[in-house]
């Protein structure tokens, strides 16, 4: 059985994710959706985004939502998996990922790194840009999740 590891902040989770997720379900056995601290943000935080990525994601039966405050690849080790999975829209996001794959390499060899486009319709979607719609009050229902959208506009998340 292979296990994917899918970290990032999530800060917050949206439609793009949520789309590179049912994609990565249907190509591992299981995925693991990896939510990282922020030295900068309380733990509350995380525990908020951890709860919200479940609830976006519980329609997706071999998913699970863990946050992690180490780094990736230990983190990856721990949870048994074999393959990193990232998302990439723009080759800004290629450049950066493409030099974090090679320093994964080094730290733990063996664990491969794959490379997944958002579909067409949420290719543009980025959680700064949600979450800088939502803070002018902009509607973020068509980005999101509706729990996501209710806390935005709650300022749980942030």
């Amino acid at each position: 059985m292979t296990t994917v590891l899918y970290p990032g902040t999530f800060n917050p989770i949206h439609n793009g994710h949520a789309d590179l997720v049912e994609r990565a379900a249907e190509i591992f056995d299981n995925v693991i959706l990896g939510i990282a601290t922020s030295p900068h943000k309380s733990p509350s935080i995380l525990e908020v985004r951890v709860n919200l990525a479940r609830e976006a994601l519980a329609h997706v039966s071999n998913v699970e939502v863990i946050g992690f405050n180490t780094l990736t690849v230990d983190f990856a080790k721990e949870v048994g998996a074999e393959v990193i999975l990232k998302g990439i829209r723009t080759v800004t996001d290629f450049e950066y990922e493409f030099q974090m794959l090679s320093m994964n390499r080094i730290l733990q060899p063996g664990l491969e790194t794959v490379f997944l486009a958002p579909s067409e319709e949420f290719s543009y979607i980025s959680s700064t840009l949600v979450r800088q719609i939502a803070s002018y009050g902009g509607d973020i229902s068509r980005f999101v999740h509706p729990s996501v959208a209710k806390a935005l506009s709650n300022g749980e998340v942030g």
